[in-house]
């Protein structure tokens, strides 16, 4: 019996037993919108030119498909990553420990509103909302607080900040020097991505330009200085979080991460200088499959463009290395424990699809920040996932799927034109400018909810399966006696500290920036000054100008 005979026959058989369940939605489609087919054959991976060898090949080689790594998890299991921060940073140091006592192998930093918009603490602007969502830094004194006898060298820190993030990474720079460590044996990552956010997430200060001015800034100092440490993770998350589909997310982010690479290039650094320590931030969402193959096209794409397109010679700069962190957007108030199955499949998905690190979202997260119940059930998530599933026994076990296979090509195929797209309207900046980026994840996102609102998805708890009563969660209440805790102390250091010192460094600070210089070393002297993150961003902004949504002012 030939191949296509044999599909065929099954086709039909599908369509006869189909018609016994008119009820099931059809087409299925993914949570992005894709239809899918019943069933693959080798006839989907013939229809694309599948060859094994090249699209293929084995885990740790050129192009990657199966993985960055030639063992993968069974050699090394992934960073286990839970994001903390809220109320001082006393607090949140404390929190730290607790999750290291529990098992975790890296620090996720999740940084207030206030200090993510270049605000101090004791601006009028930040009333109501310091130390809410995160963390509240304003000074060294903060950063020194955050990681007290936490050794530096032993452990990977991730901190998620973008606006400021050059001033937060000179903080913390200036306190692992202080404290005796060496910048050379430092690693983490900073988020330091400022291209999505006017995507996604809207917290910007400067207009595009500048921004990506300062994030070529920490590449190019990092690579000097703190080589093992990763400058910038170019974030797809956020960008999903705004509604975007996955091959969206997928392209855009690589966009974002090609424009660091070529802004970097025209600084005069050399390709394999810097590239392999740029990583990666994804979402892993609802749809198991679509998110594995939104990996796997990932790292096929960043390898060819890097090898091919900017001649990077070094295996390390064509391995796409990234952390994903499971679907805030995902999670509801409603049945909120449901969630926690959610966040394993999810969790799944990005161990299935080669992650390097991950974090997995508290159950109670679109209520409040996490309490220590339920932060440690979600990482319990990623140890039972680890140790008790065999998902890491053998590398990339889905390799090969006539359906994985198909739909990663399909995903390479689409990101790529929107690359074409990308070009063709003048480059990413062109596209931030005309709003192209903000009108895709818009309108991907006004159709996610006509169907949910059409019941054609559906949505535990929300748009089925409902329960009448539910019993309300336990969650972690921020009283506001931290902020004036924090406010106080902010007010002490700027009366303790030399105002003329502070406005030495400030003025420092902005001639780097009017002869376009590199602001580390600068910035690195300021904090240790006590020059505040508000009073920095106050200063660039003179220099650079602000930018909202159409332009500067």
């Amino acid at each position: 019996m030939s191949t296509a005979y044999a599909s065929n026959l099954a086709q039909e058989k599908y369509q006869q037993e189909l018609a016994k369940s008119p009820d099931r939605p059809q087409p299925p489609t993914t949570v992005s919108g894709v239809p899918i087919e019943p069933l693959y054959t080798p006839e989907h991976l013939a229809a694309c030119g599948f060859d094994p060898d090249q699209d293929l090949g084995y885990p740790g080689q050129f192009p990657y498909t199966r993985g960055v790594h030639a063992t993968m998890h069974r050699g090394r299991l992934w960073t286990m990553r839970q994001f903390a921060g809220f109320g001082t940073a006393a607090q949140t140091n404390q929190r730290f420990k607790f999750l290291l006592e529990k098992g975790q192998t890296g620090l996720s930093t999740a940084f207030d509103l206030p200090t993510l918009m270049g605000l101090d603490s004791d601006d009028p602007r930040s009333l109501g909302e310091v130390g809410r969502l995160g963390v509240a830094v304003s000074s060294l004194n903060d950063m020194e607080r955050l990681y007290r006898d936490i050794n530096l060298e032993d452990v990977s820190v991730s901190m998620t900040i973008n606006a400021p993030a050059i001033i937060v990474m000179a903080y913390y720079l200036a306190n692992a020097q202080d404290n005796g460590f060496d910048l050379r044996k430092l690693r983490g990552t900073i988020q330091n991505d400022i291209l999505k956010e006017f995507h996604a997430q809207n917290e910007f200060v400067y207009p595009p330009e500048p921004s990506v001015k300062l994030v070529v800034d920490v590449i190019e100092f990092c690579a000097k200085h703190v080589p093992q440490w990763n400058p910038v993770s170019v974030s797809g998350y956020h960008i999903r979080e705004a509604g975007s589909t996955a091959v969206q997310e997928l392209a855009f982010t690589l966009a974002d991460g090609f424009h660091y690479v070529e802004e970097s290039l025209k600084r005069g650094m050399e390709v394999d200088e810097f590239a392999g320590r740029l990583s990666f931030f994804f979402n892993a969402h609802n749809d198991v499959f679509e998110e594995i193959a939104k990996y796997r096209a990932a790292r096929v794409l960043w390898a060819e463009r890097l090898r091919n397109d900017f001649g990077a010679s070094k295996e390390a700069s064509w391995k796409l290395r990234f952390h994903a962190q499971t679907a805030g957007c995902s999670l509801q108030d409603k049945q909120p424990y449901v969630n926690l199955i959610r966040v394993a499949y999810q969790a799944m998905a990005a161990v299935l699809g080669g992650c390097q690190s991950l974090h997995t979202n508290s159950m109670d997260e679109t209520l409040a920040l996490p309490s220590e119940f339920a932060v440690t059930l979600a990482l319990r998530t990623q140890q039972v996932l680890a140790f008790e599933t065999g998902v890491t026994n053998t590398v990339d076990p889905l390799g090969g799927s006539y359906f994985v296979e198909s739909f990663t090509h399909k995903m390479k195929e689409e990101a790529r034109r929107y690359f074409e797209q990308i070009e063709e309207i003048g480059g990413v900046i062109r596209g931030i400018e005309n709003g192209f980026f903000r009108r895709e994840i818009a309108d991907a996102s006004y159709a996610y909810q006509q169907d949910v609102d059409a019941k054609r998805k559906l949505i535990v708890g929300v748009n089925a399966f409902q329960e009448k009563e539910e019993k309300p969660l336990e969650i972690l209440q921020i009283e506001e006696a931290v902020e004036k805790e924090q406010v106080a102390s902010l007010r002490k250091i700027k009366t303790e500290r030399s105002a003329a010192d502070v406005e030495r460094h400030l003025g420092a600070v902005k001639r780097a920036a009017e002869k376009n210089e590199n602001l580390m070393p600068q910035l690195i002297e300021a904090a240790r000054a006590r020059v505040t993150v508000g009073e920095a961003v106050n200063a660039l902004a003179e220099v650079y100008g602000r930018y909202t949504v159409g332009g500067t002012w």
